[in-house]
């Protein structure tokens, strides 16, 4: 009876051990992942000075109105506001200036027209409830545009690391106390 109880606590320690070394593997894999998709974005972000804006004036864009560009055919949201002591054109995130630099806001649904045009009228009026909102602009003197809504801050990057450091932090505690069951049955053995 002993020796099947003996069998059946290596079999499950085993099981444990195997559970913590494949935690900590995925943590460690999830790790490397994060650190070469999120932190380079999170360190190209210059948009780290937190400063409040002033609603100067908003309008609409239709494609005819782009000074004949080639756009895309969605309303286009353009929004100028007063940050750090001048003017400065508003982008929603930081990859809406890199998607069109003519539009501050870029609808969600680009297929259907009519959609797109009550959600960018649905954010312009968002913009005419509140005329000061805090928003993102770069150090740099010389910028001309702010962002409403960083895409890669700080609380992005804490996020992103929780659950891989919660991994790792449950696979060596799960290691811990195996090692530590085996040492106390040892001990116990000897007595």
């Amino acid at each position: 009876m002993g020796k099947k109880l003996v069998m059946a606590q290596k079999r499950g320690e085993t099981r444990a051990l195997c559970l913590g070394v494949a935690m900590v593997v995925c943590a460690a894999i999830t790790y490397y992942i994060l650190g070469t998709t999120v932190l380079p974005l999170y360190q190209k972000s210059v948009w780290t000075q937190e400063s409040t804006c002033l609603l100067v004036e908003t309008n609409i864009k239709d494609q005819e109105e782009l000074e004949g560009r080639k756009v895309p055919q969605y309303p286009c949201l353009w929004v100028n506001v007063s940050a750090v002591g001048r003017w400065a054109m508003l982008y929603h995130t930081e990859d809406t200036r890199d998607q069109n630099q003519q539009c501050s806001y870029i609808p969600r649904n680009l297929d259907n027209y009519q959609t797109a045009l009550v959600d960018v009228k649905k954010v312009r009026a968002n913009f005419y409830k509140h005329h000061n909102f805090y928003c993102f602009s770069a150090p740099q003197v010389n910028e001309t545009s702010v962002v409403y809504q960083r895409l890669y801050g700080p609380q992005i990057l804490l996020f992103s690391f929780f659950w891989p450091t919660f991994l790792l932090t449950g696979g060596l505690l799960i290691i811990a106390m195996v090692k530590l069951n085996r040492s106390l049955s040892v001990l116990a053995a000897q007595k």
